[in-house]
């Protein structure tokens, strides 16, 4: 059985999270990906706590493509040092998981789009 999980992530602008998933979907890294905000963090950074207005982006994938899938969210990432964190999913709809499988085994022909 496959190993589904949900990845996370945050941006400071909406495009810059639109401009991660649209790459790492179009790659077939995840099927899907999620965009919301903006929502507020509160935080440490450099020894001093923040708040900020940040994009959270959700992407849908399996536990193999993991690795792949973060090293392309921290090579394309604009923050030095972003979340990305992965969930289990528990379950989920059959014809649902079958669909994630699916778009992610296929891998896109040509070169890799780029954004």
């Amino acid at each position: 059985m496959t190993d589904f999980i949900e990845v996370a992530t945050a941006t400071e602008t909406r495009e810059a999270a639109v401009a991660l998933a649209e790459h790492v979907v179009g790659m077939r890294l995840t099927g899907s990906a999620q965009i919301t905000g903006p929502v507020t963090s509160v935080f440490w950074h450099l020894g001093q706590q923040g708040t900020g207005e940040e994009w959270r982006l959700v992407l849908l994938t399996t536990a193999d493509r993991y690795p792949e899938l973060e090293a392309t969210l921290l090579a394309r990432h604009p923050w030095d040092n972003p979340q990305v964190t992965a969930t289990s999913i528990v379950v989920g709809a059959a014809s649902y998981l079958r669909w994630l499988s699916e778009s992610i085994a296929d891998r896109p022909a040509g070169p890799t789009p780029s954004v």
